[in-house]
């Protein structure tokens, strides 16, 4: 457990930020923090959460596609955390009331039925996985005005703030992900679509490259965790009285309101 007074101040800036629903200051305005440094102030946001009685459920992805990579100058993915607490059961609205500035966006989420640790292939990733499912990540970085760097935004546990997971999927060697499509709508109107091949060219390769990266941090996978393989398309921006709505060919599909 960490003690209060333990906390690194520009975690206890992160947590006060989430709990108060405001938005603050980058931690790392000039791009200092080391990769490392900012996983340990990750770890230590996640420590103080699962403390104060939260429960993981849970890694994700991010920068996963090249879009994103760009837009952020990061030719590299990221990992974080998914709490029990940030889960919203499908169906139930998502309360923008407990959120800054809330984006959703799709995604392709795994449930491992094997654990995953050391030098892992795609091959071998997809053997330790049970199911397939459909998923939303609503992301809500703390910083002002959604902008943030690489230390940033690892530290502030990528955006995470909630994820639905949908309730049908499929085995793992049901269909190839690369080539399943997606279309992504928001109120009844199509946004974008894609295919799995925009996560890391295959969401295979960005489930080994977690489960790599994740070993080397000293959290490997466990059987029974959900993993999210990273956005496919831009987040949008909602609000309440809003539904987005991601179809998957072959995978299903998962509506998500807000309230």
């Amino acid at each position: 457990m960490i003690a209060g007074q333990d906390i690194d101040a520009r975690v206890r800036i992160l947590l006060d930020a989430q709990d108060q629903r405001r938005e603050v200051e980058r931690i790392d305005p000039d791009g200092l923090l080391t990769e490392d440094e900012a996983y340990a102030l990750q770890f230590q946001y996640i420590e103080s959460r699962l403390a104060g009685g939260d429960s993981l459920v849970g890694l994700k992805t991010g920068l996963t596609s090249k879009a994103k990579q760009v837009t952020m100058g990061v030719m590299q993915p990221i990992l974080g955390h998914i709490l029990a607490s940030s889960v919203v059961p499908e169906g139930e609205p998502v309360n923008c009331e407990q959120l800054i500035h809330p984006r959703a966006e799709p995604e392709i989420a795994f449930v491992l039925e094997h654990g995953l640790d050391g030098p892992v292939t795609a091959a071998q990733a997809c053997r330790a996985t049970a199911l397939v499912i459909p998923a939303v990540e609503i992301i809500d970085s703390r910083f002002l005005n959604f902008r943030f760097g690489f230390g940033d935004v690892i530290a502030d546990n990528t955006s995470a703030s909630r994820v639905i997971f949908g309730s049908i999927g499929i085995k793992p060697t049901d269909t190839d992900l690369r080539l399943i499509g997606m279309v992504y709508s928001k109120n009844g109107e199509v946004q974008s679509t894609a295919a799995g091949a925009a996560v890391l060219g295959n969401p295979w390769e960005a489930l080994a490259w977690l489960a790599r990266r994740a070993s080397e941090l000293g959290r490997p996978l466990q059987a029974g965790q959900m993993v999210l393989a990273g956005a496919l398309a831009d987040a949008l921006f909602v609000n309440p009285g809003d539904n987005v709505r991601v179809e998957f060919d072959r995978l299903g599909s998962l509506s998500v309101s807000f309230a």
